[in-house]
């Protein structure tokens, strides 16, 4: 017998404590991979640097209980000089993640932060690889602050709302 005294939020039986956070990884998946090079072999006379363009989204949305699909997109297109696109690719990677403890008013949050944060290392390598196979340098992706975006995004919907409930204050009655 052990003298140490078990916490109160321990389960007894070993394991995890009962209501702790838990995200689990139970799939990952290439959903949608596009590489575009129109302008070859004539790109490749050329040895002016490009302009890239990077976007990136995150879509999540539930399976089941607990089980939700969270699908990083990215899209990147090299243009030099105004002219037609040196290449386009364009990837949408997917996780299936059973999160579980999570207060319901967070579960946004760590769909879209979280579970982005760990599909991205895997995207970048996909990205990396088809502008190479390309015979373009590999685009390595910069890393990105889920966190900040999910902020912004949250403080955009915010004033949004706020500006729309002024608006239906401020109309005239039978209008709002």
């Amino acid at each position: 017998m052990s003298d140490t005294p078990t916490p109160p939020d321990a389960n007894p039986q070993g394991g995890a404590p009962q209501d702790q956070p838990s995200l689990t990884v139970l799939a990952q998946y290439l959903k949608d991979l596009s590489f575009e090079n129109p302008r070859a072999p004539g790109v490749y006379q050329s040895n002016a640097q490009p302009k890239i363009d990077v976007n990136v989204d995150v879509q999540g949305r539930a399976l089941n209980t607990n089980q939700y699909e969270v699908e990083l997109s990215v899209s990147a297109r090299a243009n030099r000089d105004n002219e037609e696109a040196m290449f386009v690719v364009e990837a949408s990677y997917a996780g299936v993640f059973e999160i579980t403890g999570v207060p319901r008013e967070q579960l946004e949050m760590v769909m879209l932060v979280e579970c982005p944060r760990l599909l991205f290392p895997f995207m970048r390598q996909i990205v990396a690889d088809a502008t190479r196979n390309g015979n373009f340098p590999p685009l390595m992706l910069e890393p990105i602050d889920f966190m900040s975006i999910y902020v912004a995004n949250a403080q955009r919907r915010n004033a949004e709302g706020a500006q729309n409930g002024a608006a239906q204050n401020a109309a005239p009655e039978g209008q709002a």
